[in-house]
């Protein structure tokens, strides 16, 4: 019985893991052809990032929409009819003629993504809760982080073949088989009489309730600024390590998804060491070390140091991310239970803004230069800590006093 349950647990994990990992597949695939594409569409850089900061939109805002959706309707029905919108725009993506066509049909493909991630994270508050979640959300992210260790790898193993076009093909194709797997094998985990009413006004309130819970809103923002730093060094990468430092396709794509490894690491301690350090102490030295790595790359690129020296302060950068976005999510989900979509959609609307705004900045000094995707990474990486203090930890401090009061 217990090997069943076991088997079954992981069952859900590697399901709702695919679903997830469809948003980093969408964002780290076709990194690698970033030139390329740029070359045949005859097109400027900046042009390309943007198709990236499309997506990125489009990411962010189809979870606004598809997490309450999943609150009223189910998880099964929004996620299902999205995966069947994403194989088709992969298709479009593919076809494209000019680079606005492409940059368009990339916003509904991050669109359409979205449903994967929020409905992922809903299911699992649906199911689990405290430790439990904790460690199941471990779980998911190990599913979910190897994808930025494939997707760069595989995206040039693919254009090593063939062109970038065959890059979205595949996309196509991994829609399909989600599509598949999400018709036979999710089941539905949020009953009819726990999904809230379809009604306009009071979706909005929920929502405005949320965003008043300072406390929410304090670790949602602190995991969004976070990513919003990581989306302008997913952005940056591409053209710092081929066009300062001279990479191969293949050579980035193994540097860049060695830092995967790092997410894997973070989250990882998260989830086997939550009954040891608590989820708010590991939040707290995962932005830590996230301003101090940020730091270091930063110098690195100041002084103009070799390739050897800057990857490993990314590296460091990169398993913060891993450390905080566990621990923030179970914070923030804990207590709400009644919204899960919708308070999944939130967490993962910030971070995708936030990197729209980012990822382009990145390019604002031009290919040859790291200094904006180091002076990004700082910043996000102190707000986020202004943040943390500001909201969640102050309002956290006040909650305590007033029951201090009441127990007097």
């Amino acid at each position: 019985m217990q090997q069943e349950k076991k088997s079954n647990r992981w069952r859900l994990v590697l399901l709702l893991g695919a679903f997830s990992a469809l948003g980093p597949l969408t964002i780290d695939m076709y990194l690698p052809s970033f030139p390329e594409i740029t070359a045949d569409f005859g097109t400027q850089a900046s042009l390309v990032q943007l198709s990236l900061t499309a997506c990125l939109i489009g990411l962010g805002l189809g979870q606004i929409v598809m997490g309450p959706l999943s609150d009223m309707h189910g998880r099964r029905r929004p996620v299902i009819i999205s995966l069947l919108l994403y194989l088709v725009m992969s298709f479009v993506c593919a076809i494209s003629p000019n680079i606005y066509c492409f940059i368009a049909a990339r916003f509904i493909q991050g669109f359409a993504a979205s449903a994967g991630i929020v409905v992922s994270r809903a299911v699992v508050r649906d199911l689990y809760s405290g430790p439990e979640l904790t460690r199941f959300f471990s779980l998911l992210m190990l599913v979910n982080n190897l994808f930025p260790l494939i997707a760069p790898v595989a995206g040039s193993g693919v254009i090593s073949f063939t062109t970038w076009v065959g890059v979205f093909i595949v996309l196509g194709g991994v829609g399909i088989v989600l599509a598949i797997l999400a018709t036979t094998g999710l089941k539905e985990t949020l009953p009819p009489e726990n999904r809230i009413s379809s009604n306009f006004g009071q979706l909005l309130t929920g929502i405005r309730t949320l965003l008043r819970d300072r406390q929410f809103l304090g670790y949602a923002l602190a995991q969004g600024i976070m990513i919003g730093g990581v989306f302008a060094y997913v952005s940056g990468t591409p053209f710092i390590y081929q066009k300062i430092y001279g990479a191969s396709p293949q050579l980035f794509a193994l540097l860049f998804g060695s830092n995967g490894i790092s997410l894997i690491i973070g989250s990882q301690l998260v989830g086997r060491l939550n009954h040891v350090i608590s989820e708010r102490r590991f939040l707290l030295i995962g932005l830590l070390l996230s301003a101090a790595s940020s730091f270091i790359a930063l110098m690195v690129i100041l002084l103009h140091g070799p390739l050897f020296a800057l990857v490993p302060p990314l590296f460091c950068f990169v398993a913060s991310i891993g450390i905080t976005s566990t621990a923030s999510f179970s914070l923030a989900m804990e207590t709400q239970s009644h919204m899960a979509g919708s308070a999944s959609a939130i967490l993962g609307l910030l971070p995708f803004l936030l990197g729209a705004v980012t990822s382009p900045l990145v390019g604002i000094a031009g290919e040859y230069s790291a200094v904006p995707m180091g002076v990004i990474i700082l910043s996000t990486s102190l707000l986020a800590l202004l943040a943390y203090f500001g909201l969640a930890q102050q309002s956290r401090s006040a909650r305590r006093g007033v029951l201090k009061e009441i127990g007097s």
